[in-house]
């Protein structure tokens, strides 16, 4: 008798036969050896395609990336264009080709100069201009600049006073500027302070009041005393006084009569100085 090979194929009619007899057992499930996760093989099927990873950008486009400004650039920049703006019209021009402050770029749609009398005896620098500034290009005219008008008239200072702000842009949100903010800016601010050159100045707002003054203390210790502004070269030195924002006033009106206070100490030294 031939000897069996058991790894040859069995013949088709073998396999037919065996399936039957399986079948007419019951049997209707065919096991592997090993086991089978059918559940993990679906998943798998309907697992949603991985997205392709976003391409890296060339090394030249990373290289031309924006970089945040740095503060000693821009600062040097700055001193140099307002030193070479010998008139408030060219300094005005001067600040609206400035890129070197961050709050240019931050919502801002004009740069915010001054206005007033270009010769006034009184400087009036507040903090930073608001919405109404910002849309108008004019310092000082929304609600708060009302009240200052009002304030002026009242005192007979409407036509003796030049007034402009620590910062040249709106703030988002209308927010205090920072102090490198208004360090870009500080450069501009003194040749205007050079260019007007007025016997006084009026600080309206803490912001403002420790900006200029160099101090930590609030507004309401510092309103309604002197002290002298110094320019950074020490060349030009100038008596200052600190009051009260109008806008806090327009938030606390029982403060008013600080402010007029203030108003009243600007006109009696104003008067011995002229």
């Amino acid at each position: 008798m031939a000897p069996v090979d058991v790894h040859a194929p069995a013949p088709t009619a073998h396999l037919e036969a065996l399936l039957a007899f399986w079948a007419d057992a019951g049997v209707d499930v065919c096991l592997s050896e090993n086991p089978v996760d059918r559940l993990a093989e679906g998943a798998r099927k309907f697992a949603p395609a991985p997205r392709p990873a976003a391409p890296r950008p060339a090394p030249s486009t990373l290289a031309q990336a924006p970089e945040t400004p740095d503060l000693a650039a821009a600062v040097t920049a700055a001193k140099a264009s307002a030193a070479a703006a010998q008139d408030l019209t060219a300094l005005e021009a001067a600040i609206a080709a400035f890129e070197g402050c961050p709050l240019r770029r931050q919502g801002a749609r004009n740069a915010v100069f001054a206005r007033g009398d270009p010769a006034a005896p009184v400087m009036i620098i507040g903090e930073g201009p608001g919405a109404d500034e910002d849309l108008q290009g004019k310092p000082f005219v929304g609600r708060a600049g009302k009240l200052l008008d009002r304030m002026l008239a009242a005192a007979g200072l409407s036509e003796r006073v030049f007034i402009t702000n620590t910062v040249f842009w709106r703030p988002p949100g209308n927010r205090n500027p920072t102090t490198d903010e208004q360090a870009t800016c500080a450069p501009f601010l003194e040749q205007a302070i050079r260019l007007v050159n007025p016997k006084l100045l009026l600080l309206s707002g803490g912001v403002s009041a420790k900006s200029l003054l160099k101090r930590q203390e609030g507004i309401l210790r510092l309103r309604g005393q002197w002290f002298d502004w110094t320019s950074e070269d020490g060349t030009l030195v100038i008596p200052a006084l600190p009051t009260l924002h109008p806008a806090f006033l327009l938030r606390q009106p029982a403060a008013k009569a600080q402010a007029w206070k203030d108003l009243l100490t600007l006109l009696s030294r104003l008067d011995r100085v002229l």
